[in-house]
């Protein structure tokens, strides 16, 4: 189960502030990465985005043993980190929310299987966006009873792989 995810953006306090209006949560300071902040969902998974300013890097033994923080002022805008994320809200309200940031939203299927909607924060980062309409079919398809037919669709002998 995934509990928190972190993502470089451009203006990490904005961005917190809107993804907690997705999640229908609230943004607090995150002090280890100054200039950080975290959107928390406030649900009983403790789900929250940790967002640093583009270019942050974690680095292994960078404090007292563990991973610490570095910004890498020459790194790319784009990236391939993504994440799917059930939501409390409907496509509507999050068009809205696109609309107002002028952020990109499109309502995509991804090859049959599911729908998400692509949520590009800062139109550089995209987030899955899984709307109380659309997670069920995901739920579903990602089910462990239909893992085995996943995995046969894809020619693949082991969903352990």
């Amino acid at each position: 189960m995934l509990h928190h995810i972190s993502l470089g953006v451009n203006n990490p306090h904005h961005v917190a502030e809107v993804l907690a209006e997705i999640m229908q949560g609230n943004v607090i300071p995150f002090p280890p990465n100054p200039g950080s902040y975290v959107a928390l969902a406030g649900d009983e998974f403790g789900t929250m985005i940790e967002l640093y300013p583009t270019g942050t890097e974690l680095i292994p033994n960078a404090w007292e043993g563990q991973a610490g923080f570095q910004l890498n002022e020459q790194s790319s805008q784009y990236s391939s980190i993504h994440a799917a994320i059930s939501v409390p809200i409907s496509l509507e309200e999050i068009e809205r929310i696109g609309e107002r940031e002028g952020w990109r939203v499109f309502a995509a299927n991804r090859d049959g299987l599911f729908d998400v909607v692509e949520f590009w924060i800062e139109n550089r980062l995209m987030l899955e966006l899984l709307t109380p309409a659309i997670a069920p079919k995901y739920l579903n398809v990602f089910s462990p009873q239909q893992l085995k037919e996943l995995n046969s669709q894809l020619g693949m002998a082991d969903a352990r792989r």
